[in-house]
């Protein structure tokens, strides 16, 4: 009976120190052994291993990429806007006995982590002005946040792999302001392309009207000389007539001044002498 008890307190006692002395790693995770709680190797391979029972212990990590997500944080740009920005980093544990030593854990890895990352994006954001930090600019920067946070987190055996910007808005106060300028600005530009246009367009009427006036002045100037011309062309046709047959032109002439008077209802006293009326009266008018 005696010996089956001591079997058994065998078989328990090996059965304890088996499971203390063998562990397993997953695949997405790294082991750290402690040896009375110092640090005495990292263990990344999946798999079944062995430690020292009772002496060894095994702290395991993430061997994973990690995502931090911090809360909304306000920042000043250079051009003194107050930009809220959420954003959230990319990081992982590249030395895992360095992290054990100096943050011991992911709540303590985060709080530092925060702390750096804020810190350059703050930094950033102070030497950029609002249009950068909402523009196609904003991806350098942010690189630049990232590369700086790297070398800052890497004495705590951490690496960022990056920083992004899920969202940056303006603080209320802020936009309302941002709103109100950029308003002002769409009424001025749209004042400035109305007078342009009215410009433009009195330039064009303007224009219009000279050219109207010198292809008038050119018109009265070209019938002046038509009239001209068909002036002198006429006197010297009466000049021609009057030469070949001078009683004939007379009587012309003298039918032109009838066709002036007689058919108008006007009353006219002449002189029996008149040459205007040697042809009504048959006779010819004394010399």
């Amino acid at each position: 009976m005696r010996s089956l008890v001591i079997v058994g307190v065998l078989v328990i006692v090996a059965v304890v120190v088996l499971t203390q002395s063998l562990y397993v790693v997953d695949e997405t995770k790294q082991v750290i052994v402690l040896q009375f709680g110092e640090f005495q190797e990292t263990v990344t391979k999946p798999g079944l291993h062995v430690k020292v029972p009772f002496v060894q212990s095994i702290k395991s990590l993430e061997a994973r990429v990690l995502m931090s997500d911090a809360p909304p944080t306000g920042y000043l740009t250079m051009d003194k806007k107050n930009l809220i920005i959420d954003h959230i980093t990319r990081w992982s544990i590249e030395e895992p006995d360095v992290f054990y030593k100096t943050v011991r854990n992911e709540s303590g890895a985060l709080q530092r982590l925060q702390d750096v990352v804020v810190s350059e994006l703050r930094t950033e954001v102070a030497s950029h002005d609002f249009e950068d930090m909402i523009s196609s600019q904003r991806e350098p920067i942010m690189e630049i946040v990232a590369e700086r946070a790297n070398e800052k987190v890497s004495e705590f055996g951490m690496g960022v792999i990056d920083v992004r910007i899920k969202r940056a808005d303006l603080s209320k106060e802020v936009e309302a302001s941002v709103f109100d300028r950029m308003k002002a600005e769409r009424e001025r530009i749209s004042k400035q392309n109305r007078a342009e246009g009215e410009e433009q367009a009195f330039k064009t009427r303007a224009e219009a009207d000279r050219e109207a006036v010198v292809i008038l002045a050119e018109s009265f100037k070209t019938s002046q000389e038509l009239r001209g011309q068909g002036d002198a062309q006429a006197t010297a046709i009466y000049a021609a007539a009057y030469a070949q047959a001078p009683e004939f032109y007379s009587l012309l002439r003298t039918l032109e001044a009838y066709s002036n008077f007689l058919n108008q209802d006007t009353t006219m006293v002449l002189s029996t002498e008149s040459d205007l009326l040697k042809y009504l009266s048959g006779s010819e008018p004394q010399e």
